[in-house]
């Protein structure tokens, strides 16, 4: 018998897809309050340190957005004389000391798979029904993997973050080499969407990244991606719920988004996976090849999916066996939102076990009805 062909061993691969989102809605609440604290964004700083006008790079950048966008240079000095370098940004974004556990799917996994993150999950659904079902009509993205983002992201619009997001974002693109150039164009970015919001680039706060709203978008996903989905003439991603779910939709939608295609299935391996494992997250191989080079898959799905292309995901928790998943193209597209597979499996189970509430939510409704007497 093949091995792509066998049915996984539950006991040793872990669990069938419904059986383990299941799982995860039970994985320990208590964990949210320890693991999903940020820095905070009003940690010490040094006041001594030099408001951002003074930095000749900080001049040159304004004389170019002057130049280039039109802004006024005195007013643009103004607002950056008023911020300095924010330290609690930096250590945020640093690379974790060798000292720190190593990553874990389990411990990363706990934030977000909870019953605390699914109840909210399913009042957020119900809240906001209507919208999901036309951004699921308009954009083919189903309304569970649209709330599970925003509940990863933001616990559904409740933690948007506390940094004031000019700051962050001339902190990051002055102060930290490594991605220098990725936020100057985000800080342009922001200062050109603030403008044509009508508000001051000092009003907004965000992540220590400069991630804004309800979606956590990047200022550039913003002006690319936001829609206006309550209809009042603006995209309001820091107010609107509609306007977050419209977006995320769009944004999963222009990202490859794959109407009714698979997302991810538990799977084992029977032979050295590095070599699946170094090809990334994007898939590249059809599903079939995978299972001949060891590759242990549902054998139903197995068939039905042989000849899509596929990616082997592997989840590492240190000192317990790693998860093997194979991930599709809408897997891949999650990671476009935040390129973790972490992340996205977190967003992906999340999304299952709030359709599976759901449903039971319906069942059980239905099956209340009054009897005819």
């Amino acid at each position: 018998m093949k091995s792509g062909t066998r049915k996984i061993d539950e006991r040793k691969t872990g669990r069938t897809l419904t059986g383990f989102s299941r799982a995860a809605r039970c994985l320990l609440a208590a964990f949210i309050g320890i693991l999903s604290a940020s820095p905070l964004a009003w940690a010490a700083r040094d006041t001594n340190a030099p408001a951002f006008s003074e930095s000749p790079a900080v001049q040159e950048f304004i004389a170019d957005m002057q130049a280039r966008h039109g802004f006024d240079a005195a007013r643009l000095t103004r607002q950056f004389a008023s911020i300095r370098a924010n330290p609690a940004v930096l250590r945020a974004i640093a690379p974790p000391a060798a000292v720190e556990p190593r990553r874990s799917w389990r411990r990363y996994s706990e934030r977000f798979l909870n019953e605390p993150r699914l109840a909210q999950g399913l009042r957020f659904w119900q809240e906001h029904r209507a919208a999901l079902a036309r951004a699921e009509a308009i954009y083919g993205v189903p309304p569970e993997i649209v709330v599970a983002i925003i509940g990863v992201e933001t616990e559904y619009g409740r933690n948007t973050g506390k940094f004031g997001v000019l700051e962050a974002l001339t902190t990051l693109a002055f102060g930290y080499p490594p991605r220098a150039p990725f936020f100057r164009r985000e800080l342009e970015q922001f200062l050109l969407m603030a403008r044509e919001d009508g508000n001051s680039p000092l009003d907004y706060k965000g992540s220590y990244a400069g991630a804004i709203g309800i979606p956590q978008f990047m200022p550039s996903s913003q002006r690319h991606f936001a829609v206006d989905f309550d209809g009042d003439g603006r995209v309001d991603l820091r107010h609107s719920p509609a306007d977050a779910i419209g977006s995320v939709a769009r944004f999963l939608n222009e990202h490859g988004w794959r109407p009714g295609g698979p997302i991810a299935l538990p799977a084992g391996v029977d032979e050295d996976a590095a070599a699946l494992i170094a090809l990334g997250v994007k898939p590249s191989l059809p599903l079939r090849e995978m299972l001949e080079r060891g590759v242990i898959a549902p054998a139903s799905d197995a068939e039905r999916l042989a000849d899509t292309p596929a990616a082997l995901i592997d989840l590492i928790s240190p000192g317990q066996p790693t998860e093997y998943w194979i991930g599709f193209d809408n897997f891949y597209v999650i990671t476009r939102y935040n390129r973790s597979s972490f992340y996205a499996m977190s967003v992906f189970l999340l999304a299952e076990s709030l359709r599976e509430a759901a449903e039971e939510e319906r069942e059980s409704s239905h099956g209340e009805e009054p009897s005819q007497k």
